[in-house]
């Protein structure tokens, strides 16, 4: 893990509004730089109620918290996980001044397809125009895009490939673009070993038994992705509701079936995956986070730094905290909001 690099400050929101904010937030957690790392505690949060819109092919469901006219920030969620990834985190965000979008991917929690003949599609690509749909239907130019694993893959691809509507950015993980051909590439015996999931997916016994199976299945991800987070029942049983959409297990198979190889996607989006094919690199403001105790499969800061052209900042997480780095460090990520839309 590499030390953070700090970079010379500049403001990019173009309002007062993110500077109110950041003296807000301040004041909410004045002692943040010695609470990093702290879990939340108190009564379990949850993040409603919900509004919904459409949005290009979904009506999406969606938690929205902060002032109408407050500096946007949209929060994306990955798997198996779901909105309350910011359920502590929005709320800090909200108190700060800025205006919290957190949004169910299609697949999740209450997003529904419009059209029951448009394709379960989980490509890269599919879901991060999603977001610029909703981010269109919400009547919102540029936000600041945040996200953790596949929300953070959707993050940095709006950044890479919108750069006109992201303001700032701030990726778990680091720069997580991906393409068909880079997954055709093996890897060492141990990192295949951590992506058995994926291969179990790619069949059709997988298929069934995450079908069958879903709630124990995702609690074990949840569970070996951050081996020294003690979450409880209730905190997983919030977050596994979101899993009984409709559409779910098509969305997440076809999502690691494409990665391999294994499934095409729709050919309205191959000009885009062409583009990222090409690994474009980052120029928009950015902060990227790593937690020290994350036991799902990540690159090494050092191998994506330079995937950075911008303002960039790498930080690292401590006191064990996995790869659900908002749920377990809702501090460490806010406060990575506030900063890099200070940049």
């Amino acid at each position: 893990m590499s030390a953070p690099v700090h970079m010379p400050r500049r403001s990019f929101l173009g309002t007062a509004a993110i500077g109110v904010a950041a003296a807000q937030f301040a004041a909410v957690l004045p002692a943040f730089a010695q609470s990093a790392g702290t879990r939340s505690t108190g009564p379990l949060k949850r993040l409603e109620p919900l509004k919904t819109i459409d949005a290009g092919v979904l009506n999406v469901g969606y938690f929205e918290a902060g002032p109408a006219d407050g500096a946007p920030v949209i929060l994306l969620h990955g798997w198996p996980y779901d909105i309350h990834t910011y359920a502590d985190v929005a709320p800090l965000l909200a108190a700060a001044g800025c205006r919290v979008i957190v949004p169910y991917l299609r697949g999740y929690g209450a997003t529904r397809f419009l059209s029951a003949d448009t394709p379960r599609n989980g490509q890269q690509a599919a879901i991060a125009v999603d977001m610029i749909a909703l981010m269109d239907a919400l009547k919102i130019q540029t936000a600041t895009i945040a996200g953790c694993d596949w929300g953070a893959r959707t993050a940095c691809i709006m950044a890479a490939l919108w750069p006109q509507r992201v303001k700032a950015l701030v990726s778990v993980s680091g720069y997580l673009i991906g393409s068909q051909e880079a997954g055709k590439v093996p890897l060492p015996p141990q990192a295949e070993l951590q992506w058995w999931y994926q291969y179990y997916f790619a069949t059709e016994r997988g298929r069934a038994g995450y079908e069958k199976n879903r709630h124990d299945f995702a609690k074990l991800i949840w569970q070996l992705a951050s081996p020294k987070w003690n979450f409880d029942a209730a905190t997983f049983d919030r977050s596994a509701v979101a899993f009984e959409n409709p559409d779910h297990v098509a969305i997440t198979v076809h999502n690691y079936r494409w990665r391999l190889g294994l499934a095409e996607g729709e050919a309205k989006y191959q000009a885009l995956e062409s583009r990222l094919a090409k690994a474009p690199v980052i120029t928009v403001p950015t902060i990227t986070l790593e937690g020290d105790a994350n036991g799902a499969p990540h690159p090494e800061p050092s191998a994506y730094a330079k995937k950075f052209s911008g303002p960039y900042e790498h930080r690292l997480a401590s006191g064990g905290i996995g790869h659900n780095l908002p749920q377990e460090a809702p501090e460490a990520f806010a406060a990575a909001v506030v900063d890099v839309a200070r940049r």
